[in-house]
C-alpha cells in the first residue's frame, strides 16, 4: 500500500518518526525522482532477534578478523555506499530528499550505521531508524566479499546487548532468509512494533 508524497518537498523529522511508530516508511522510485511515497505492506520483514542465524560459511569470514567495525563513524559515507547504482541493481529508492531525511535523523540520534572498514577505506555497512526498543534496518551494501553480512551481525549483537525487542527488515529476500528472517502479517506485526515501542526506549549507541 503505497501513498504520494510531494515531489522534492523535505521530510519533516517528527513526521518521519510518527510514520515508523505506526508502521509506515517512505520510499522513491529512484535516485533521481524528486517524488517520495509512504509505504505500509500487507506482510512485513523481521529478523527475530532470538532466532538470528549466522551461516557456516560466514562464521568462518568473521573468524579470519578481515573488517574493522564501527558504529556511527561516517554515516553519510554509509547511505552514499547504499545508495550506489551496482551491476545486480541499476537503480536505488535513496533520493535526495530520504538522504537528507535520514541524515537530520542521525544528527538527532534516531539513525546509525554499522561499517565494515579495511585499510583505511569502507567497504561495507548498513543503516537503520532506531525507536523506543525497535531498530528499522534500511538498507546495506557490500563492496567487498561478506562485509555487509558481517555488519549485520554486528548489528544483532548489539541489538542483543541493548535488549531491543524487534529488528524490522520491512520485506524479506532470500538473502535475509537465510539469516532467519520472516514475513509477519500486517496486524501482527503492528501489534509487536506498538509492544516494542511500550516503555522506556533503548539507546543504539
Amino acid at each position: 500500500m503505497t501513498r504520494p508524497y510531494a515531489p522534492g518537498y523535505r521530510i519533516p523529522t517528527d513526521l518521519l518518526l510518527k510514520a515508523y511508530a505506526s508502521g509506515v516508511f517512505p520510499m522513491a522510485e529512484s535516485a533521481t525522482d524528486p517524488e517520495v511515497f509512504w509505504v505500509r505492506p500487507e506482510t512485513r520483514g523481521i529478523i527475530p532477534l532470538d532466532g538470528f542465524h549466522t551461516p557456516k560459511s560466514l562464521r568462518k569470514a568473521i573468524r579470519k578478523d578481515l573488517f574493522d567495525i564501527r558504529f556511527d563513524f561516517d554515516f553519510e559515507a554509509t547511505i552514499d555506499g547504499c545508495a550506489e547504482r551496482r551491476e545486480e541493481r541499476r537503480s536505488t529508492w535513496i533520493n535526495a530528499p530520504i538522504r537528507e531525511a535520514y541524515v537530520e535523523l542521525h544528527r538527532v540520534g534516531h539513525c546509525h550505521s554499522v561499517e565494515a572498514w579495511r585499510e583505511g577505506r569502507l567497504v561495507g555497512g548498513l543503516y537503520g531508524v532506531s525507536l523506543g526498543r525497535v531498530f528499522f534496518g534500511e538498507s546495506m551494501f557490500a563492496r567487498e566479499t561478506d562485509a555487509s553480512k558481517v555488519c549485520l551481525v554486528h548489528l544483532v549483537e548489539r541489538l542483543k546487548q541493548r535488549h531491543f525487542a524487534l529488528l524490522d527488515t520491512q520485506f524479506t529476500t532470500e538473502h535475509l532468509k537465510r539469516f532467519g528472517a520472516v514475513d509477519v502479517p500486517r496486524g501482527k506485526y503492528e501489534k509487536m512494533l506498538a509492544d516494542a515501542l511500550k516503555g522506556e526506549a533503548v539507546f543504539f549507541p
